[in-house]
């Protein structure tokens, strides 16, 4: 029987750390025993090693190709996870904004978009790290309730830019609620807010999934997790125009920021200016070269679209017996479907959903319980799932349907 008999007929629709290519795994298994010959392990090598400086400056070059990342912007591989992020982005949108305002007088603003659960976790972050933190526009509102409207930007509490707003952050699909922003967001914020504001985004749980213009952001982060490899890594797309020496601009406003979360530390050693999480750096770039094999954003974006189509479909289909959690269809992510199964009065009843849990598994469909906040179901189709992933849980769906 082969080794991966088992993996081949479990279907891991779990939230994160998320499914990865068998053949991916299949070549990292080996390189972790033998990299390219050079009788070590990957994880064995020196970080400050040619031989891995080479796979490192790889990732970098084919993220830069999948993403179109243009030379005035830095790739980092950090550490830390997405969670640090919270701290790391609004601590050096700081620094730079001293940089760049050196009357500034008070504290700047900064703004935030809240849509779900991780958004609110960066909101809380930046309360303890500085004294103004706006919320621009509260989107939770419309998630569960179909007669919420979405506010337009113009009638968003966004900071006035003669301000000077240090950032506006946002996270682009939220795993816990299934929630994910229109592409088009960025481009419906008012010209002069766009032009004069640095845009923080949190791409962890779509990046590669769809096209994202970098260049209408100062910083794009995304955690590996999700679309791309194991836990432990982070990366950071920075404008390199703010990145800043924060001891050198230091003013009542911008705190002390630890060595390790200082952006220009990184850009100025090229991700090791201390040992880098060398294993899912390795994980990530054999992604990256998959990826591009398979047409790119573009190929992930049209298959990403082909499976969360069916699913919501059938949703649609047995609305007596399944019931989405965003209502706003234009808001329902593409990456993690949220749903609720309903019991014979029409309500979610968790019986029903025990009861379709196990039938999943009796499908080999795993990690499909929904976070313990929100409850229900919650079905993950990142990048390494597949469209038969899909309709094999539509079938089993359709079958629930029918008891």
């Amino acid at each position: 029987m082969s080794s991966t008999a088992a993996r081949d007929q479990t279907i891991n629709l779990g939230a994160g750390p998320s499914t990865l290519p068998t053949p991916v795994l299949l070549e990292a298994s080996r390189g972790i025993i033998d990299y390219e010959g050079t009788g070590m392990g990957l994880t064995e090598l020196s970080h400050r090693s040619s031989t891995f400086k080479n796979l490192l400056q790889e990732a970098e070059d084919n993220l830069r190709k999948l993403l179109d990342i243009p030379e005035e912007y830095a790739v980092l591989f950090l550490q830390g996870g997405g969670t640090e992020q919270f701290s790391a982005t609004l601590l050096n949108m700081l620094a730079a904004h001293a940089a760049r305002n050196p009357s500034y007088q008070g504290t700047p603003p900064v703004d935030y978009v809240v849509s779900g659960a991780w958004s609110s976790k960066a909101i809380k972050e930046a309360q303890r790290l500085t004294p103004r933190v706006n919320i621009a526009c509260d989107m939770r509102p419309i998630i569960s309730d179909t007669n919420a409207k979405v506010p337009p930007p113009e009638e968003w509490k966004l900071s006035p830019v003669d301000e000077a707003p240090a950032m506006l952050y946002y996270c682009d699909n939220e795993t816990i609620g299934g929630f994910e922003l229109p592409q088009d967001f960025i481009a419906r914020l008012p010209q002069a807010y766009r032009e004069r504001v640095p845009i923080v985004a949190d791409c962890s749980s779509n990046i590669l999934s769809r096209p994202i213009d970098v260049r209408k952001h100062a910083v794009v982060y995304f955690g590996a997790q999700k679309n791309i490899g194991p836990s432990g890594l982070t990366m950071a797309v920075v404008r390199r125009d703010l990145v800043v020496d924060p001891d050198a601009v230091r003013t009542s406003y911008t705190p002390l920021i630890p060595t390790t979360l200082v952006y220009k530390n990184a850009v100025d050693n090229e991700s090791l200016y201390n040992t880098p999480p060398m294993f899912p750096i390795y994980v990530s770039a054999l992604v990256f070269r998959r990826l591009l094999d398979e047409g790119g954003v573009p190929g992930a974006q049209q298959r990403a679209e082909e499976r969360s189509r069916i699913v919501y479909d059938a949703l649609h289909a047995h609305s007596s017996t399944f019931r989405p959690l965003v209502a706003h269809a234009d808001y329902r992510s593409k990456m993690n479907i949220t749903f609720r199964v309903l019991g014979a009065n029409g309500e979610p009843s968790d019986e029903a959903e025990a009861k379709f849990i196990k039938l999943c598994g009796e499908h080999h469909i795993v990690q499909v319980k929904g976070h313990r906040s929100v409850g229900g179901l919650r079905t993950s189709f990142y990048n390494a799932s597949t469209l038969e992933d899909a309709k094999t849980l539509v079938a089993v769906m359709e079958q629930f349907a029918k008891v």
